[in-house]
């Protein structure tokens, strides 16, 4: 009898705990702020989603208004699924993989030559492949001749002296 109740607490515990792990969730695309950034209407309240494993060009880089339309065609005012990997450094948003329809648009953007991997975070090894074949076939920032990672166009950004007027 105590060994069932203990297995059966166990149990619960167990289901709970994977239960307040899943983070996932659903909600309509409210905004559409870069190539790899959206707001997600969640309970009446927007959550900030960061799309994992990728990074678009910045919005003053080249193609980086391009991108963000992109974005904006595949899930802006639909409702989509956000698999949450967790927060970013800052807290401030939630890194997430996004499905709408069953497309699994962070793979998607990196197809259409919208977005590079982000080797830095990537775990999912086959969007090189992906990220290869759109380079290959000169797909989106792919046409460019020197496209420049967005990492690295930051970084130059960064460094440029400030002029002071």
């Amino acid at each position: 009898m105590r060994t069932t109740t203990c297995q059966c607490a166990l149990a619960a515990m167990l289901t709970i705990a994977a239960t307040s792990a899943q983070a996932d969730f659903s909600g309509l695309v409210i905004g559409v702020l870069d190539g790899d950034t959206v707001d997600v209407l969640v309970d009446q309240k927007p959550v900030r989603v960061r799309l994992a494993e990728i990074d678009a060009p910045e919005k003053k880089q080249a193609f980086g208004s391009r991108s963000r339309q992109a974005l904006s065609a595949i899930v802006f005012k639909h409702e989509v699924t956000v698999i949450d990997h967790g927060a970013d450094w800052r807290g401030k948003r939630t890194i997430g993989s996004i499905r709408v329809d069953g497309l699994d648009v962070n793979r998607a953007m990196v197809a259409a030559g919208m977005a590079w991997v982000y080797p830095r975070y990537v775990k999912d090894r086959s969007l090189f492949v992906v990220q290869d074949q759109a380079r290959h076939q000169q797909r989106g920032l792919w046409a460019d001749a020197t496209p420049i990672p967005p990492w690295q166009w930051r970084a130059e950004q960064r460094q440029k002296p400030v002029v002071a007027w």
